[in-house]
């Protein structure tokens, strides 16, 4: 996984301010993942229960969900051959993990250049009534081509009450000159549970 390294309020503020026209450029559009809206790739797995789907996403891009022993991977390609070599394909959490099926696409003009989806994050130390973990939500931003398409910050959902302006702000401030391999994966507002969950090793 990509290095993760936290960063405050005031520093995505300040990039903000020195880019505030990129901001006002962007809109969001939406798009399913939900198995009725996408392509089953194969048979399920009898074994560990791994399933892999296709569904369509913006200006011709497709979304990769691979699910495998309860943890999901999302990636994004022209088509399914090259979203499975991105680096976000490669790019898993530690706890079991779900990615919720809205899709935002951040795009100027009609070109997304980022997309951001709440993933839901388990909780081994806080067990419901059941004793199965409960959930912890999280904004994970991910760039799009051109370039390589990886995870460029997370928002932890319950400890920022604007986790979903941080995370456009995010998007469309750091996306588009964000390096996938070299830049670290940002932390943006407050650090809450699900982000201290996805950034165990």
């Amino acid at each position: 996984m990509n290095r993760i390294v936290s960063t405050g309020l005031a520093v995505l503020m300040t990039c903000v301010g020195l880019n505030g026209a990129g901001a006002q450029s962007a809109g969001s559009t939406y798009t399913s993942t939900a198995p009725k809206d996408c392509r089953q790739i194969g048979k399920p797995s009898t074994l560990d229960g791994s399933t892999m789907r296709v569904c369509p996403g913006k200006d011709g891009l497709t979304v990769l969900i691979a699910e495998d022993d309860l943890r999901e991977t999302v990636s994004v390609g022209r088509n399914r051959k090259q979203a499975a070599e991105e680096p976000a394909a490669k790019t898993w959490f530690a706890p079991f993990n779900s990615s919720e099926t809205t899709v935002e696409w951040r795009a100027a003009g009609a070109k997304p250049f980022a997309m951001i989806q709440r993933w839901h994050i388990a909780d081994n130390a806080d067990p419901d009534k059941e004793g199965r973990p409960n959930t912890k939500a999280m904004l994970v931003v991910t760039r799009l081509p051109p370039g390589p398409v990886c995870h460029v910050a997370y928002v932890d959902a319950a400890a920022n009450a604007d986790a979903n302006e941080l995370a456009r702000k995010a998007a469309d401030e750091l996306a588009r000159s964000f390096t996938c391999g070299k830049d670290e994966v940002m932390i943006i507002g407050t650090r809450g549970r699900a982000v201290e969950l996805a950034t165990m090793h």
